[in-house]
């Protein structure tokens, strides 16, 4: 039973960070608010982190430079480009279409494995990618929101997301995921603040001019969207099968789309819930497919961008 209340508080938790996002980047700079999110969670978590797991676990797994290494690339590539391309597009895109995009990682990944590891890809996968691709190809034309840029970059961070996820096996992680999960965090949020220092976003910073519903936004995606939700898939994956926690892929964008609407009156066209509709049947078909493929460290924060 707490298994699965873990698996709905990801469900619902990390399909609304984008919601969060798009509120918060109304009055915080986008670079400078991920910078803010990932600095402060990856502190809180951190010293939690460095007691969980057993005492010979504990003794073993102790992070040096080069675990600092590894997870700061696959942080950079996770967050601070995944996530930062995210909350710099939802300044003029709407949640629900982000996060369709988003949802296109899992297509990513499976690419990403067969030029990295030269893992096979069935026919079956195959047959999921073409559909999958066909359906980014929809989402990815203007369909009334605006320039095409946004949609590309939101698509470049979906890459970089599932390249990243891909490394995290293959680079030297710590053992314990949410030991790795804040390191990444920690790694991420310094990258993002250089990006919104080079950019000018952090001189653009003035705490009088946010408003109230962009400082709630901030807090609950430090709070509710990165910690209580990484929390809970840890547990979630540690009880529950690899195929049911992968739900939460094609779930959040569902998510996101419905409290969209509810929330901030967004209506998406007819073309993009095809497209985005299409996708999400192409990443349930791959996931299906790749059951059987253990998690790495670095899958702990992959789940969110879409942790968004």
């Amino acid at each position: 039973m707490v298994a699965w209340a873990a698996l709905l508080v990801v469900w619902v938790v990390w399909g609304s960070t984008y919601i969060a996002i798009r509120v918060g980047v109304e009055s915080i700079p986008p670079l400078a608010m991920a910078g803010i999110r990932y600095l402060i969670a990856g502190a809180v978590l951190l010293p939690f982190a460095l007691r969980s797991g057993g005492r010979a676990q504990r003794r073993t797994d102790r992070p040096g430079l080069e675990q600092w290494l590894g997870t700061a690339v696959v942080g950079t590539m996770l967050l601070a480009f995944g996530n930062g391309a995210v909350s710099y597009s939802e300044r003029t895109l709407p949640a629900g279409l982000a996060a369709l995009l988003v949802a296109s990682v899992p297509i990513w990944m499976v690419l990403a494995d067969r030029l990295i590891n030269g893992r096979a890809i069935p026919p079956v996968a195959w047959a999921a990618l073409a559909i999958g691709i066909g359906g980014v190809a929809i989402l990815a034309r203007p369909h009334g929101h605006g320039s095409v840029v946004p949609v590309l970059i939101v698509l470049g961070g979906s890459l970089s997301w599932g390249t990243g996820s891909i490394l995290a096996g293959r680079l030297p992680t710590p053992a314990r995921p949410l030991l790795g999960s804040a390191m990444e965090m920690l790694a991420g949020g310094v990258v993002l603040a250089v990006l919104a220092t080079v950019t000018g976003e952090l001189g653009h910073v003035d705490p009088g001019q946010v408003s109230g519903r962009s400082w709630l936004a901030l807090l609950y995606l430090i709070g509710p969207g990165s910690l209580l939700a990484l929390t809970c898939y840890v547990i979630a994956l540690g009880r529950l099968p690899t195929a049911t926690v992968s739900t939460y892929a094609y779930v959040n964008p569902v998510v996101a789309v419905g409290l969209g609407a509810l929330l901030l009156g967004e209506h998406l066209t007819l073309a993009s819930l095809l497209g985005g509709t299409v996708v999400l049947i192409s990443v349930a078909l791959l996931l299906l497919k790749r059951a059987p493929a253990s998690h790495s460290p670095g899958d702990v924060v992959s789940g969110g961008p879409a942790d968004a």
